[in-house]
């Protein structure tokens, strides 16, 4: 049976760690801040918002959600991230996404300022990433590089496969692991014979967004499996993995839920206290 990469217990050990930072920006007098911008009323949206601002609160970072109308028009938005790039008090700005089908998010996503962009997506932190630089990194495969680590997956001169190419995951959780020399295979909708990819990987991303699409004779004897997916199946929450079928064949398996959707929000907490640390210097 595979070893369980509790998302749960190390992002409780993460967020005591992250406290400790925030109460010293408080103690100095620069309190961390962090502005999410909602369009909509999108319900799995509003329930990632609200996971967002509990874990503010948890740590003493102060926050603010701004809610506007589904109708709300593109120079609107820009509009706002705007007075949020020239707020002192906010070190971090998000956009949550999806944005309603007539914004654009790219463009919107391109006005806030490369240093309050806590979610990584700005294009300048996205070549930082893959020119190997520092910046800031997306959370989710920052959340998924801090699980390998310290579950003790080795990296160095293993093989990685990440399934699914996203700019939000795919791509930049590709990109870590390359930085930690691995050997890293992109599989996606178009590769032909995706299996004989996946039963090469020490290292196995699951990010499609397919409810167990990822079964065990797809899977490497001892391989860790990292399951993004996040699907509703009967009212159930379910990964991308077939958890109770790879957890007997996987040396390593992070669980859905309680996996890697725990470490994606404590990587925005310690992005946003890393924006306030820098401003404080």
């Amino acid at each position: 049976m595979a070893i369980l990469m509790d998302g749960k217990a190390l992002a409780a050990e993460k967020m005591a760690e992250l406290k400790k930072r925030a109460q010293a920006l408080h103690d100095a007098g620069r309190p961390a801040g962090l502005s999410v911008i909602l369009v909509g009323d999108d319900p799995a949206s509003q329930v990632y918002v609200r996971n967002k601002g509990k874990a503010c609160e948890e740590l003493g970072i102060y926050s603010q959600t701004l809610r506007l109308p589904e109708n709300t028009t593109q120079e609107e938005l820009e509009s706002c991230i705007e007075t949020l790039n020239r707020d002192d008090r906010v070190h971090g700005i998000l956009v949550q996404l999806p944005l309603p089908g007539h914004l654009n998010e790219a463009a919107a996503l391109a006005r806030i300022r490369p240093e309050k962009d806590v979610d990584g997506f700005h294009v300048e932190n996205a070549g930082l990433l893959f020119t190997g630089q520092e910046g800031v990194v997306a959370c989710t495969p920052k959340g998924i590089l801090y699980m390998l680590k310290k579950t003790g997956v080795p990296l160095s001169g293993r093989e990685a496969v990440v399934i699914g190419r996203s700019n939000i995951v795919g791509k930049p959780v590709g990109m870590l692991l390359l930085n930690e020399n691995c050997t890293v295979t992109f599989c996606h909708s178009r590769t032909a014979d995706l299996s004989s990819h996946t039963r090469r990987a020490d290292i196995l991303v699951a990010a499609v967004g397919k409810p167990r699409f990822v079964t065990a004779d797809m899977v490497k004897p001892g391989a860790a499996v990292i399951d993004v997916g996040i699907n509703r199946v009967d009212g159930k929450v379910v990964g991308d993995v077939d958890f109770e079928q790879v957890e007997k064949v996987a040396g390593y398996i992070s669980p859905v839920p309680g996996g890697v959707g725990r470490m994606t929000i404590c990587m925005l907490m310690e992005n946003t206290l890393e924006a306030a640390e820098r401003k404080a210097k």
